[in-house]
């Protein structure tokens, strides 16, 4: 199976070996470096695991015996002469680390990141602990208090380990560190769409070391010594991203097995939304799963309720910061303190959105003669460098997004919501394409994972919007909070913005 138009028919097999193909004999290295990493990654999680819930019994049998003791001296004779056995302590992180792993918490992400599976596995192991204590071992006496004290415990330690420990490696890969390195494979026009979205991700999990071109022929020609030479290099993964271009995929996987890589399919040229899927087996058929989307009924009132609360405080809290920038546009020049400009909002309908004004009065009637210095590439979004017809004072509210803070009003009105795509003048919209219009199925927002993304970085709209798209599939009240305070620091950092 190939691609015709990108293809060279006679070099199909040529990459996997010499003669045309893949020795499926050919010994893989004995241990892959992504399964060792993995592995690495499950022993170092159990480790932490059961020394939290060791800590956590060690505190609830020492608690829970002086709580004996307050009460009768009688009962504390009797756990004297039944000693709860620090043997006893094997059994319980046996049970509890099995029902963890069982449940797959040990995996990848976002399988460490089910908190709520968590809570439940932990609860689990403790009623099964009870079971056992007192229907297989009279001998060994727990108090009802140690028990409880036992579930809270643990349950308070393993979840704050997890939190920190998860806390802890996000931020060494923001530095550079603790990162998957990984080799991207494909064409190039289809490895730089991977390679943006891996550089837009707030994980920064992955660091491409490596880039396979299908389009040159001497790929084809090195192929085994180009996987050896990304083995010894570090590289643990290798992301395909133009899989229906694999010639022969099942000799592809071979090959790349034997070098002792793991493979990653990429399904870009699928057109698959942005939303988490779930993946499932029809028989022996593979089904990507999409869940309804949200920002409907139930959540859109959800995002509603937060945003007229938040608003309020927002207006409360900041109203000396509104009463200062209104004298500094007075005083820096003439003309109108707020700037109300038509948008395009929900469902296509347009309102007017409020900023404080940061450009003269014929700002508007200046935009046509400054065309041709728009920086986007596709010409949807007009932006500029330099802009002449920005004040003084505009500039500084500018690079500070403060010339947006009177958009709380629109939030107020219900026209724009605080997180959202945002709204973007009638000029704009023009320009659209057909399936851009998809971001106005939502309220607009005051900022976005767009602008918490790049800001005026980003100077293709096709990139914008996918960001967009990507918001609105995986919305959740969570991702409203991570990116309003993505924005704090953003706006702070002055990234991107001119």
């Amino acid at each position: 199976m190939y691609d015709s138009d990108r293809e060279d028919p006679d070099m199909s097999l040529r990459y996997l070996s010499q003669s045309g193909t893949v020795d499926l004999r050919h010994p893989a290295r004995n241990l892959t470096r992504g399964i060792s990493i993995g592995w690495l990654r499950v022993c170092v999680f159990m480790l932490l695991d059961a020394g939290l819930v060791s800590l956590g019994w060690f505190l609830a049998k020492r608690v829970g015996k002086a709580v004996q003791w307050l009460k009768t001296v009688d009962s504390f004779a009797l756990l004297q002469r039944n000693p709860e056995q620090t043997g006893f302590l094997l059994p319980i992180l046996v049970i509890t680390l099995g029902m963890i792993a069982a449940a797959g918490l040990y995996g990848e992400r976002s399988s460490r990141r089910r908190y709520l599976s968590l809570v439940t596995c932990l609860t689990l192991s403790q009623c099964l602990l009870v079971a056992l204590t007192f229907l297989y071992q009279p001998g060994i006496i727990f108090s009802r208090s140690t028990f409880l004290l036992a579930w809270f415990f643990t349950l308070t330690f393993v979840l704050t380990g997890r939190l920190l420990a998860e806390t802890l490696i996000m931020t060494l890969r923001r530095g550079g560190t603790v990162t998957r390195p990984i080799a991207l494979m494909g064409y190039p026009d289809d490895m730089e769409k991977i390679k943006l979205m891996l550089q837009l991700s707030s994980q920064k999990e992955f660091e491409i070391i490596e880039s396979i071109d299908l389009s040159n022929s001497e790929t084809y020609d090195l192929w085994y010594e180009t996987l050896d030479h990304l083995y010894f290099r570090g590289v643990g993964e290798i992301f395909i991203c133009s899989w229906k271009s694999i010639p022969n995929p099942l000799d592809c996987y071979w090959s790349v097995k034997s070098a002792g890589l793991n493979l990653r399919i990429v399904p870009i040229d699928l057109e698959i939304p942005n939303q988490y899927p779930r993946i499932e087996l029809i028989g022996k058929m593979p089904t990507i799963r999409f869940s309804a989307p949200a920002l409907v009924g139930g959540d859109f009132w959800l995002k509603r309720g937060f945003d007229l609360i938040a608003s309020v405080l927002i207006l409360l809290l900041a109203s000396p910061l509104y009463i200062l920038i209104i004298i500094l546009i007075k005083l820096d020049s003439s003309g109108p303190i707020f700037y109300k400009q038509q948008r395009v909002g929900l469902r296509g309908k347009p309102f007017k959105v409020w900023k404080f004004r940061t450009m003269v009065n014929n700002a508007d009637r200046l935009q046509k003669e400054l065309e041709k210095e728009n920086v986007t590439k596709d010409g949807v979004l007009f932006k500029i460098k330099d802009d002449p017809r920005i004040t003084k004072v505009g500039r500084f509210l500018r690079l500070y997004s403060l010339d947006e803070i009177p958009q709380v009003i629109n939030v107020l009105l219900g026209n724009m919501s605080l997180v959202g795509p945002r709204p973007l003048p009638l000029r704009d919209v023009k320009r659209f394409e057909e399936h851009h219009h998809l971001r106005h199925n939502v309220m607009p927002g005051i900022t976005g994972l767009w602008q918490v993304s790049g800001r005026s970085d980003i100077t293709d709209f096709e990139d914008a919007f996918k960001l967009d798209i990507a918001y609105i599939e995986n919305w959740s009240l969570a991702l409203d909070f991570q990116i309003l305070l993505k924005t704090i620091k953003v706006v702070l950092g002055k990234e991107g913005a001119y």
